[in-house]
Formats: C-alpha cells, structure tokens, sequence
C-alpha cells in the first residue's frame, strides 16, 4: 500500500493547528480559570486562616478579660465583705457605746432624781418639822413664858456688852427717837421694869420705852429706834436651826455644829 505523504503532512498540519486551536481557545481558558480558581481558594484559605487566628486571639484576649474580671469581681467582693464586716462591727460598737452611755445618763438621771426627791422630801420634812414647832411655841406662848423670855433678853444685853454686838448696842445710845419695846403678849409691870431698867444700864437710855404687842414675835421680845431692831426669841432660834438644817442638806459638812442663839440685830425702815 503506498503512502501519500501529502495527505499525512496534511493530516499531521491539521492535528498541530487543531491542538493549538485547542490549547489556545479551549484549554488555556480552562487552565486560567483553574489557576485563579486555586489562587482564590488560596486566599480564601489564607484569609480563613488569618481570621481563624484572629478568632482564637480574640478568644484568648476574651478569656484574659474574663479571669481579669472574675479576678477583680472576686477582689471586689472580698473588700465588699471586709468593709461591710468593718462597718457592722463599727455599728455594734457604735450602738453598744450609745447603750452604755444611754445607761450611764439614765442612771445619772435616776440618781438626781432620787437625790432630788431626797432633798425635797428632806426640806419639806424640815418645814413641816420647823412649822410644828412653830406651832407648839405659838400654843404654849404665854405671859408666864414671856416673862421668861424677858429675863433671858435681859442677860443677853448684858452679856452683849463683851461681845462684837457692843458696836450695835451705840447706835440705840446715839439715837434720839422714841424707843419701842415690842412682845407677843403684855408685859407685866416688873417685866417693864426689868426692861427698862436693862435699857438704862445696858444702852444708857433713860427715856421711858413705849411697849407694844406684837403677835408675830412668838416667845420673844424686841427693841426698835430709828429703824434699828434688836430682839431675841424662840423663834430665831429655830430660824438658825432650819438654816443650819438646810445647808447641812445641801453641802453636808464635815463636822456638825450647833446653832448659836443671839440677839437679832436688823436696821430698816419703819
């Protein structure tokens, strides 16, 4: 069989322009598009990559936030609780001051009033006290006991002559105006005539005295000139006692002592 050699050079032109047709229309495109197909997975991949990193890493920043936090929530807590024990045992403390000092000024206050009500009950036992004697000396007064107490006034000018009083009994000599000789009850005769007759020796006042009655001098007698008042009673001596009594309930000294009867010197105006 004789081969045409022209017809297999032009079979064999045809096939290399149908594989370069091939290649350039079909499979270059193919190719390309599998080339840029595999560089975009690339990417894709990479960029997958890239974020799966930084995922993790904002997963593993989250995670140091997160312990960060529990961390300082934990410490928080704990402080919370530190101070609200330290603001508790302040409170306790606080409250239990304020209770013993609410129990201190209520027993400060119960003592007062107890030391008040003792004062109290001691200075109205004491008027009562006082005002009963008062009243026994007012019921017994009579002209026998005040002719007894003319006598005891009569010792005391006299003895006031030695004492600081003698200073006093100079302001009745000097005066000039009448004199007044006052008692609760009307003195007998011999009563004025020991009266006046003490007057004379004692003040040098020979002027006869005017006597009156004078219901409130209670056991007791009294001279008065120019204002001047100089009498002794009874009365004045439980005056000193109430008086002695009574600073003795409000400054209880150390020592007693005893009230002292003498005659009651006062200046005013009549």
């Amino acid at each position: 069989m004789l081969i045409d050699w022209f017809t297999v050079v032009a079979q064999l032109l045809n096939f290399l322009i149908l594989v370069w047709l091939l290649k350039r229309f079909l499979y270059q495109p193919v190719l390309d598009a599998i080339d840029a197909r595999e560089q975009r997975i690339a990417k894709e991949l990479a960029q997958a990559d890239a974020t799966r990193d930084a995922a993790q890493a904002e997963q593993t920043h989250f995670r140091e936030q997160q312990a960060a936090l529990e961390a300082q929530r934990e410490a928080l807590l704990a402080t919370a609780a530190a101070d609200a024990d330290a603001e508790g045992q302040r409170l306790i403390e606080a409250a239990r001051q304020r209770a013993t000092e609410l129990e201190a000024q209520q027993t400060q206050r119960l003592a007062t009033q107890a030391t008040a009500l003792k004062q109290a009950l001691a200075e109205r036992t004491q008027r009562e006290v006082f005002a009963v004697c008062r009243k026994a000396l007012g019921d017994l007064a009579d002209a026998g006991l005040e002719s007894r107490m003319v006598a005891t006034f009569v010792r005391r000018l006299q003895a006031a002559r030695a004492t600081d009083e003698a200073a006093l009994l100079a302001g009745f000599k000097a005066s000039t105006a009448p004199l007044v000789v006052r008692s609760a009850f009307a003195l007998s005769d011999a009563d004025r005539a020991a009266v006046q007759a003490a007057l004379k020796d004692d003040l040098g006042i020979a002027q006869a005295p005017r006597f009156e009655i004078a219901p409130d001098r209670v056991a007791g007698i009294e001279i008065a000139s120019a204002g001047q008042t100089l009498g002794w009673s009874i009365a004045d001596y439980l005056d000193a006692l109430q008086a002695s009594v009574a600073e003795l309930l409000a400054a209880p000294p150390a020592g007693e002592s005893k009230p002292s009867i003498k005659l009651k010197v006062s200046t005013h105006a009549e």
